[in-house]
């Protein structure tokens, strides 16, 4: 899974997740790509899903660029733990997306194999997505 070597602080605080995405939602690196249209937390778990997903479909064809990363920390207390006590441990990474962003580029394959490809990964996100096109 995706995680980072290491971070300032082991354990971060909620926040909020609002607005629009005001960087990372232009196709930059390849033709197409898959937006999200709504804001969410995507695990490390769930990226390397949707990634298995769109590998397996372009037979290891074409290039994916992964345009998000697992970069916060989510802690969770034990299950049956009373209240107090301290904040839990770090369970899972996830990354923060917002509406507009471009979470997965693809290029050298044809339009409809990219998304059918981006289609069965849109399946293992938690959010709402388009498919999105250089031409």
């Amino acid at each position: 899974m995706l995680s980072p070597k290491k971070t300032k602080f082991r354990k971060f605080q909620r926040g909020r997740n609002r607005g629009k995405a005001t960087r990372n939602n232009t196709l930059v690196f390849g033709d197409f790509a898959l937006q999200s249209l709504a804001a969410s937390d995507i695990t490390d778990r769930q990226i390397e899903s949707a990634r298995r997903a769109m590998t397996r479909y372009v037979k290891r064809g074409g290039k994916i660029w992964i345009r998000i990363f697992p970069d916060r920390s989510v802690t969770r207390l034990p299950a049956e733990t009373r209240m107090g006590k301290g904040k839990g441990a770090p369970e899972f990474w996830v990354s923060r997306v917002k509406p507009g962003t471009m979470m997965f580029e693809m290029s050298g394959v044809e339009k409809d194999i990219a998304k059918e490809a981006f289609r069965l990964a849109a399946h293992k996100l938690p959010v709402k997505t388009k498919f999105v096109s250089r031409f």
